[in-house]
């Protein structure tokens, strides 16, 4: 082996996508940014605590703290409220006294929280590359071709966008635009009943596996009655005739972390752990939820979970944060949650919004520096709010 010593430092020029990698640039092509302007306090200081309390204790009513379930549980310390995206939005939609709305969360929640909000109101991503894979796996372009192939297909005028509340405000504002509502997992059936009830098929977006197994478990539709409409391939990848043929055309995304869980995993848990009970969210691929032995929103996992008898054994299929902090509010009422997969699976974005980064946010907050402001423009607030507002108008 030849090793090679110098006496000066290496003359070494990070490339572009080095330093976009490092977080040290931003690429204005992007939709999401990737700069914190200012230096974050360091991850090891130990203060951080007692300097978001005190920073929060400052803005009092002027700040409102939103915190996902998804989140590190250094975050949720400091939340006025937890919840999932939709129930987050609504929260500080009722809450129109804070001037400020802190959402740790990702990207398209805190759009969803703008546009629902008052126009005096603030709302602030503590870190703005906190994005969604499954948001960003569709595009406002992207939609707009697949919408000419379902015109081209003769079947537009008889489709009704359904788009799952995990997804950009361009998407919702394309939704509204074209007669559809949005969706949550809670309440993804009773979005498609009126669907059909508005036209024959629906183009739902953009998680497939929530399309598929809201039509197929829930709905008694057949798997033949969905097509994948793939944005990557010409036409989607679809012939004008199994376009014709579908009733569900759903968009070719799915969610980073519950799109990991396999049937193995869940019959390698049954193996391991006799009687334990496999819980799993819907956006799991078709497979994982046809094996398990309930399926449901964030909200009904943790609702199941406390009307759940002592001694019993519960196999999650969700996110790390969340199914970690489960296990240990109910490990003292002998109930045991474990992780279904044996590989840990963190929302990797959402995870961005540390404790350092709600520090910076809170205490820019208080010394009058607002920073990181989501907004959404007008007419696309305009139009995604009329597809939300149909949404809420749901029996």
């Amino acid at each position: 082996m030849r090793v090679v010593t110098t006496a000066q430092p290496l003359d070494v020029q990070p490339t572009p996508l080095a330093l976009l990698l490092l977080g040290r640039e931003a690429d204005p092509k992007s939709e999401r940014g990737v700069e914190c302007p200012g230096d974050l306090p360091s991850p090891s200081d130990p203060d951080l605590v007692a300097r978001a309390r005190a920073a929060k204790e400052k803005l009092g009513d002027k700040v409102f703290i939103l915190g996902h379930h998804y989140q590190r549980d250094e975050v949720i310390e400091f939340a006025d409220v937890t919840g999932d995206s939709f129930k987050l939005a609504r929260d500080a939609a009722a809450k129109p006294e804070a001037e400020y709305i802190v959402f740790c969360g990702v990207h398209f929640m805190a759009e969803s929280a703008d546009i629902l909000t008052t126009d005096a109101q603030k709302v602030v991503l503590p870190d703005l590359a906190a994005g969604c894979s499954m948001a960003d796996m569709a595009t406002a372009e992207q939609v707009a071709e697949c919408w000419d192939t379902l015109t081209e297909a003769g079947i537009a005028e008889v489709t009704v966008p359904v788009s799952y509340m995990n997804s950009s405000a361009d998407i919702k504002a394309f939704t509204g635009k074209h007669g559809g509502t949005i969706c949550t997992s809670s309440n993804a059936k009773k979005a498609l009943d009126w669907a059909f009830e508005q036209g024959e098929k629906v183009l739902f977006l953009p998680d497939q596996h929530l399309g598929r197994n809201t039509a197929v478990r829930d709905m008694g539709m057949s798997l033949d009655d969905c097509v994948v409409y793939n944005p990557h391939k010409p036409n989607g990848g679809l012939t004008a005739e199994q376009l014709r043929g579908a009733k569900m055309i759903l968009w070719r995304g799915h969610c980073s972390v519950h799109g990991r869980f396999s049937l193995d995993s869940v019959n390698d848990v049954r193996e391991r752990i006799p009687g334990v009970n496999v819980l799993v969210h819907p956006e799991c691929k078709h497979e994982v939820v046809a094996a398990a032995d309930y399926v449901g929103s964030t909200e009904y996992i943790i609702k199941t979970l406390e009307a759940a008898p002592a001694g019993s054994k519960w196999a999650i299929g969700t996110e790390l944060n969340l199914v970690k902090r489960l296990a240990n509010r109910f490990a003292g009422e002998d109930k045991e949650v474990v992780f279904l997969d044996k590989t840990v699976c963190f929302c990797s974005t959402m995870n961005r919004i540390d404790l350092p980064h709600l520090v910076w946010t809170l205490e820019s907050l208080a010394e009058g520096t607002l920073v990181n402001q989501i907004q959404v423009d007008k007419e696309t607030e305009s139009f995604a709010k009329l597809a939300l507002e149909r949404m809420l108008a749901l029996p």
